[in-house]
């Protein structure tokens, strides 16, 4: 099996020792297996888009745009 080392921050560091009963190495490889299998989903779904990646920008803000909108109104 090979090994990855993974740098985190001293105050995540404090926080996971508190658990020292969790294998955080186990914790990791379970996240990046489940970040693996959505990523292979998405790039399967996607194979056949036409859409460039200005296209997906575009329709990108005006979701975004729609959601504020939605979001001010609804205050």
């Amino acid at each position: 099996m090979a090994s990855l080392t993974l740098s985190i921050p001293e105050e995540l560091k404090r926080k996971m020792a508190k658990f020292k009963y969790i294998n955080w190495s186990e914790v990791a490889r379970h996240s990046i297996i489940n970040k693996l299998q959505i990523l292979e989903r998405m790039n399967k779904l996607l194979s056949k888009s036409t859409l460039t990646e200005e296209d997906t920008i575009k329709y990108g803000r005006m979701i975004n745009k729609r959601i504020r909108k939605k979001h001010k109104a609804s205050r």
